[in-house]
C-alpha cells in the first residue's frame, strides 16, 4: 500500500485529431508541451473515444463506462450522483479541482468535482423541468453553430468565444495552483493529493487563429482535397462538403491553417499550466501527467469535416500518461484502448479500489510492455442519428454495424490505412465478420 497519494494533472482538449501533434511525425505544426509530455510517457497510438462527438464522450471517459452502459448514448448528460471518477477521488482523500470544459449539461453540474472556479456551468433546457418550448420556441435556435459549410468560409482570423472561455480557464487554474500550494497570504499548509484537470476547447470549431500563426500555416498545411467520399451513407451524408462545389480548394487551406493554429494555441496553454506547477516549486516527475482529446476532427478526409464518423481521424484520439516516478521508461503502445480506460488505470495507479461494473480496463500492464493478456480491442457507439451506430475494432480490423437493417462495414487498415474498401463481404475476412457479429450482440 503507498504511504501517500500521488498528485494528478489531467490535461484535456477537444476535437484534436491524434495525427496533428509533433510526437507523431506532424512535421508542420508545433506543439511543444505535448511532445516533451511524450517523450517522457507512455503515447498510445491506437486510443479511441467511446463515441466519436464531444458531450457522450466526455460522459463515458468520466464514468468509464461505454454508452449504452452509462446511457449518454446521445447528447445526454449522466444522471446526476454519477459515480464519476471525480466522485470516486473525491471519496478517498483527494482535492478535486476542474476547470474549462466538462460539458454537462444537467443539474449536477459538479458530477463529483469539490471545485469548479472556471467552466462551462450551465444547464441547457431540455434539463429544466417542466419547461415551456412554446416559449422558448421564439428564442432558442437550437445551436450555436453555422452551417458545415459556412464553418469552412468563415475560416481565418478571429478569436472565438472557445478562447476567450479557455484563456479564462487556464489563468483560474493558474491561480488556483498558487493558492493551492503556497497559499501566500494565510500560509496554510494542503497536503491533501490533488487531481486537477484543465479541460480546453482548443482546436474545435469555428476554424479561427490569431493572424501570426494563420500566416505561418497558411502555406505550409496540406489540405485534404478529397475526391471522392464513400458510397455507404452513413459515412458520407453528414457534415459532407465537396471541394470545388461547396467551397474552394483556398477555403479549405484556410481552414485547416487556421486548424492548426488552434492546435498550437491549445498547447502553448496547456504549457502555461505546467509551467505555473513548476513554478510553485511541484516536480512533475512526481506527478501523474493525462492528455487526451474527447474525439478528432476530420477536415475534409473523404469530404468530411467535424466528427461523428469513425472514420480514424474521427474517433481515434491522442493519449499520453506520464508518471516518470513509477513508469521511468517512456514508449509507444500499440494496442487498441479506449478513453473509458483511464478510471481504472487512475484508481490503480493511485491505489484506489476500481468500482464494479465498469467498461475500464487497466492501462499498466500496457505502460509496462505487457501485451499477452490484452484483448486488444476498442468500442465506440452513438446515437444521435435515425439508428444507432457501433464501431468494434480489434487488431487491425474495424467493423462498423449501422442500425436495424444491419448494414456492416469492415475495413482493414493494414492493407486500407485510407479507409477506402469495404471488405464486409471478401471471403478472406468471413470468419473475422461472424467474430464481430457476435461480439456486437453481446455488446
Amino acid at each position: 500500500m503507498k504511504t501517500e497519494k500521488p498528485n494528478i494533472l489531467f490535461l484535456m482538449s477537444d476535437e484534436h485529431r491524434a495525427d496533428c501533434v509533433g510526437y507523431a511525425g506532424n512535421k508542420v505544426v508545433k506543439t511543444p508541451n505535448l511532445d516533451g509530455l511524450a517523450d517522457s510517457g507512455v503515447v498510445f497510438g491506437n486510443a479511441y473515444t467511446p463515441a466519436p462527438a464531444c458531450v457522450p464522450a466526455r460522459q463515458c471517459m468520466m464514468s468509464g463506462q461505454l454508452p449504452k452502459t452509462c446511457g449518454c448514448e446521445g447528447w445526454i448528460d449522466l444522471k446526476p450522483g454519477y459515480n464519476t471518477f471525480a466522485r470516486h477521488f473525491s471519496k478517498h482523500v483527494y482535492t478535486t479541482a476542474a476547470f474549462g470544459k466538462l460539458h454537462h449539461q444537467g443539474i449536477d453540474q459538479m458530477q463529483g468535482w469539490t471545485r469548479r472556479p472556471a467552466g462551462d456551468l450551465h444547464v441547457t433546457y431540455n434539463h429544466i423541468e417542466g419547461v415551456d418550448w412554446d416559449a422558448y420556441k421564439k428564442y432558442y435556435s437550437g445551436g450555436n453553430k453555422w452551417s458545415h459549410v459556412k464553418e469552412v468560409k468563415r475560416a481565418g482570423i478571429g478569436e472565438s468565444d472557445w478562447f476567450l472561455e479557455d484563456r479564462r480557464a487556464v489563468n483560474a487554474a493558474c491561480e488556483f495552483i498558487e493558492e493551492h500550494f503556497c497559499s501566500p497570504y494565510y500560509d496554510r499548509q494542503n497536503t491533501a493529493p490533488l487531481l486537477l484537470k484543465v479541460s480546453l476547447n482548443l482546436p474545435h470549431y469555428p476554424y479561427l487563429t490569431d493572424k501570426d500563426r494563420f500566416n505561418y500555416y497558411l502555406n505550409r498545411v496540406e489540405p485534404v482535397i478529397a475526391k471522392e467520399a464513400s458510397e455507404h451513407s452513413a459515412l458520407s451524408t453528414r457534415h459532407r462538403i465537396i471541394p470545388g462545389k461547396d467551397v474552394s480548394e483556398r477555403e479549405i487551406r484556410r481552414a485547416t491553417a487556421a486548424y492548426y493554429g488552434m492546435v498550437e494555441t491549445m498547447d502553448e496553454m496547456l504549457g502555461k499550466v505546467l509551467e505555473k506547477l513548476n513554478s510553485v516549486g511541484e516536480n512533475l516527475d512526481d506527478w501523474i501527467i493525462v492528455y487526451c482529446a474527447d474525439h478528432g476532427e476530420l477536415l475534409g478526409e473523404h469530404q468530411v469535416w467535424e466528427k461523428t464518423k469513425f472514420y480514424e481521424q474521427s474517433v481515434r484520439v491522442p493519449l499520453i500518461i506520464k508518471w516518470s516516478k513509477e513508469i521511468a521508461e517512456s514508449g509507444k503502445v500499440s494496442e487498441n484502448v479506449s478513453l473509458c480506460d483511464l478510471y481504472a488505470t487512475l484508481c490503480e495507479l493511485c491505489d484506489l479500489p476500481v468500482p464494479d461494473g465498469l467498461d475500464s480496463r487497466s492501462l499498466i500492464p500496457l505502460m509496462l510492455g505487457k501485451t499477452d493478456d490484452w484483448d486488444n480491442e476498442a468500442i465506440s457507439q452513438c446515437d444521435f442519428f435515425e439508428e444507432p451506430h457501433t464501431m468494434i475494432k480489434r487488431d487491425h480490423l474495424k467493423y462498423q454495424h449501422y442500425g436495424i437493417d444491419a448494414s456492416e462495414v469492415l475495413f482493414d487498415l493494414k492493407n486500407d490505412p485510407e479507409e477506402n474498401i469495404n471488405v464486409i463481404n471478401d471471403p478472406d475476412y468471413a470468419d473475422a465478420v461472424q467474430q464481430f457479429r457476435k461480439r456486437f450482440k453481446e455488446i
